[in-house]
């Protein structure tokens, strides 16, 4: 046990903000801090890869991306249009046609964001890469994304109760990790089926299972497109230990997705 003044010297990196390109939700005193264990859940294909990828990519941060919804070709195109601005299009072409020269120096300055392509990885899987990360780099990631977190294998499940039970359990792991590895662990999950459209705010009890005890800070993010195919992100606090909060989802920051470079830029909003 240690009195507080011992807890200054132990405490690491712990509670260490991350640097974000989401400007905004600092205004609403979201931070990502390293070891602390967060969600973001959003319906499909309202955008929650790629605000996870945008994080990942920004700054000179070490990061292991765990990107079981995606595979390398559809993550190394929107990595490489992130990091460089080009347009996404372009650069899947001059990957699918063996030309990507032109990248290799901005992606080389990335040299420490490394992505498990595992579908369906386990426990030992996270664990061991972890390890080799380590073995490599001397440190353990500043992030660690899990993307998305009902893709893990934690064992069999046998109903819609040992589901939840399941969730619980491996957000309560994934929370350890991040504090004995002082990582930011993000995970990404899904809603119910009410917001799965993703056309309006999502509360604290739209997360789906019902697993909002562990995280100490979750978001969930809902879409606006206008009539030039544009579209807004929306990113609501629905928990948050460090700083404000509203469970209702209504009180959000708001970013433009620049849909060629995958980009979000902040739209100086906030509701």
């Amino acid at each position: 046990m240690y009195s507080l003044t011992q807890s200054v010297a132990i405490k690491g990196a712990a509670g260490e903000p991350l640097p974000s390109p989401l400007a905004g939700l600092k205004k609403l005193e979201v931070e990502h801090r390293r070891g602390e264990f967060s969600l973001i859940a959003a319906g499909p294909g309202t955008g929650k890869s790629l605000v996870a990828l945008n994080l990942a990519m920004h700054g000179d941060v070490p990061a292991l991306y765990v990107s079981a919804d995606s595979g390398a070709a559809t993550q190394l195109s929107r990595a490489t249009a992130i990091v460089t601005g080009s347009d996404v299009r372009e650069v899947k072409r001059r990957l699918l046609a063996g030309d990507f020269d032109e990248y290799a120096e901005a992606l080389g300055r990335r040299w420490w964001v490394r992505f498990l392509y595992e579908a369906r990885p386990s426990l030992a899987d996270l664990e061991i890469n972890l390890a080799a990360y380590f073995e490599v780099f001397g440190c353990y990631p500043h992030w660690v994304i899990i993307d998305n977190i009902t893709n893990v294998d934690v064992g069999g499940i046998g109903d819609a109760e040992s589901f939840t039970f399941s969730l619980e359990g491996l957000c309560e792991y994934l929370s350890e990790m991040a504090r004995e590895t002082h990582a930011h662990v993000l995970a990404l999950h899904h809603v119910v089926g009410e917001y799965s459209d993703g056309n309006k705010p999502i509360p604290l009890s739209g997360v789906k299972g019902k697993i909002g005890r562990v995280p100490s800070l979750i978001l969930t993010i809902h879409k606006e497109i206008d009539g030039l195919d544009g579209r807004l992100l929306h990113i609501s606090p629905v928990k948050n230990r460090e700083g404000f909060e509203d469970s209702s989802g209504e009180t959000y920051s708001t970013y433009e997705l620049d849909r060629t470079n995958l980009r979000l830029v902040p739209a100086d909003t906030t509701f």
